[in-house]
């Protein structure tokens, strides 16, 4: 977003606009978009034996996808390779042109799955709203004050293994320039709730604007503390946030009646499990979290 150049005294000192008139300004990011990366992460599941696990073809082959419509739409990727457990990992970086390189706002979501299914909520969600933020930006042609850093990370489900090896990598000065990372791993449960990371204010505070300006309560997220690529960033410093519709945790009556869905059930009952395909997936709350990373992202960055 750029600002023209005040014309008085008086334009200067004018106020800058509330969250809700800032929203405006943010792109929508189309759900038809995110939910047709998740059927091509489906389908490249099942046609390599019903999952996209780390060591498997079908993990390669969901960044090979991922990364043809980055470098498509301009951006400048980067395949970092690792070893886990016997077999070579992948995490994908993708940067978008210009901005300010000291200071990075960074978003990201683990790409792999358990071997046990496609991984279509956990975490091909959070994998295809952040691919449709970055080519939101794109086709948008957004010039952000701040650099714009984009991740998939491989191996998280082996314990972040990924994130924790590109983490590793940085020097003390890289980290530090850093403004903050942005983790989102399951965002679609067919029992959602709605949970924002309170690692740090001011990231927690972006996201629970958005999600006023829906009209939608939020709650502290704790199920998944120190458990998803946010935790390698965090015990170095670096501030992090994110969002999480919840997994294998039950929704309480009070949940239930704040955010609709059904009490006594589990938020996502497939998780880790065959029956993580594209039919696990809310629409509503993949829709509104797409929405709000992507208005993090312009809402940082700018």
């Amino acid at each position: 977003l750029v600002s023209a150049a005040p014309a008085t005294s008086a334009a200067a000192a004018a106020p800058p606009p509330p969250p809700a008139a800032a929203a405006l300004a943010v792109p929508d990011v189309p759900l038809a978009n995110v939910k047709a990366h998740l059927t091509k992460l489906q389908s490249i599941a099942t046609a390599n034996g019903g999952n996209r696990a780390h060591g498997r073809p079908g993990y390669k082959a969901s960044l090979d996808y991922i990364k043809a419509a980055l470098d498509a739409a301009g951006f400048t990727t980067t395949v970092q390779q690792f070893t886990s457990s016997g077999s070579t990992g992948y995490n994908l970086i993708a940067d978008w042109p210009g901005g300010d390189a000291d200071n990075v706002v960074f978003s990201g979501a683990h790409l792999d799955s358990v071997s046990a299914g496609p991984g279509i909520n956990d975490n091909g969600s959070g994998s295809a709203a952040v691919l449709e933020t970055a080519l939101t930006v794109a086709r948008s042609g957004l010039k952000p004050t701040k650099h714009l850093r984009f991740a998939w990370w491989g191996a998280e489900e082996l314990g972040m293994v990924g994130s924790r090896n590109y983490v590793n990598g940085l020097s003390s000065a890289n980290r530090a320039k850093i403004d903050g990372y942005l983790n989102f791993d399951m965002i679609g449960s067919p029992n959602p709730g709605y949970f924002v990371y309170d690692d740090d204010a001011r990231i927690e505070g972006v996201f629970k604007d958005f999600f006023a300006t829906k009209g939608v309560s939020t709650e502290i997220e704790t199920e998944g503390d120190g458990r998803s690529d946010h935790a390698p960033f965090k015990n170095v410093g670096i501030p992090v946030g994110g969002l999480f519709s919840g997994a294998d945790y039950i929704k309480t009556a009070a949940q239930a009646q704040k955010w609709g869905g059904t009490s006594g059930q589990a938020f996502d009952r497939c998780y880790h499990r065959s029956c993580d395909t594209t039919t696990n997936i809310n629409d509503t709350a993949l829709d509104r979290n797409s929405d709000a990373i992507a208005y993090a992202v312009w809402t940082l960055s700018s």
